[in-house]
């Protein structure tokens, strides 16, 4: 069953954060020089901008920004199996692209279309510029709930850095709030093969931010190899991660943790002079962000000031 000209229309005006989002990568600079061509394969990508085409699926190539790392094969499975029994509710978004197509949303759709043999796909064609088609396909999948949360980080951090966005900028364009994207950011502080071995052994979001007390790799590999062999819950490895700081600071930390007491009423006035401050240039017109972040043995305030006159950056 392929989709109807009114359903394709309903799919384009719905992607009101396409839009949106273009402007905003236009605004800071990012508009790339991805260009309308012409494709050889017999005048296809003339019919559009707009309608729905059937396009040759092996002439459509994946997208090189694609975040996500792995697909599950099970859940290909059986979206192939629906799209036999129901055809594709939506047509996936591609661009043109050398002698064919560049993939920019509708990945699983793709892939589930390859394993069924099918040999051409309803698709709609838009003339994407580099940036705008790397930023779709991170947010497609950010809005997808089996995408992981280290996949989500580093997604964040790619439209953060790639396309010179602000944390604020970010929260706001995906409706969260700028606290959320600096906690999912602070999860790449973890090494690589800590990553892996959280991901492998299939542990909580909140496991791995546990974890970013400890500053050694070493130690945060051990902990994650006793909570996966002991099946550890989020509160018990917090206490083993405590009692592995506290042998290692001498004592029992109670001495230590009173002493701390009139240093937290300090912060806490110091924090909110900072935070007055911050709100009183923002409503003055400055770009300020503010971050705070709790490491669990320190506290970090974080201060960022945009220059006007560099676009934001």
């Amino acid at each position: 069953m392929w989709v109807s000209r009114n359903q394709a229309s309903s799919t384009v005006r719905n992607g009101v954060q396409w839009v949106r989002l273009g402007d905003l990568l236009r605004a800071k600079g990012k508009s790339g020089s991805a260009r309308p061509q012409e494709n050889a394969a017999g005048g296809e990508m003339a019919a559009w901008r707009g309608e729905v085409l059937s396009l040759p699926v092996d002439r459509i190539w994946p997208n090189p920004y694609q975040p996500r790392r792995e697909f599950s094969e099970e859940q290909l499975e059986e979206l192939a199996a629906s799209i036999r029994e129901h055809g594709i509710l939506h047509p996936v978004v591609v661009r043109p692209k050398d002698e064919g197509y560049e993939l920019v949303v509708g990945e699983r759709r793709y892939r589930a279309c390859r394993l069924l043999g099918w040999e051409r796909i309803p698709a709609v064609v838009r003339d994407l510029p580099d940036s705008e088609v790397a930023a779709l396909a991170l947010i497609e999948n950010l809005q997808r709930a089996d995408l992981s949360f280290f996949e989500e980080a580093e997604g964040y951090r790619r439209l953060l850095e790639e396309f010179g966005l602000t944390q604020e900028e970010l929260a706001k364009f995906l409706g969260k709030s700028q606290s959320a994207i600096a906690n999912k950011l602070r999860l790449l502080r973890l090494e690589e093969p800590v990553r892996e071995l959280i991901s492998r052994e299939m542990l909580s979001e909140r496991h791995a931010r546990a974890l970013l007390r400890l500053e050694s790799t070493e130690a945060q590999l051990k902990v994650v190899e006793t909570v996966s062999r002991r099946r550890l819950n989020v509160r018990e490895t917090e206490l083993l991660i405590e009692r592995m700081i506290q042998e290692r600071l001498g004592g029992d930390g109670k001495r230590r943790r009173q002493s701390m007491k009139g240093v937290f009423k300090d912060y806490r006035l110091l924090r909110n002079s900072v935070k007055k401050l911050v709100d009183q240039m923002s409503a003055n017109g400055a770009k300020v962000e503010f971050e705070e972040v709790d490491e669990g043995t320190f506290v970090e305030i974080r201060i960022r000031i945009h220059h006007r006159d560099k676009g934001g950056r």
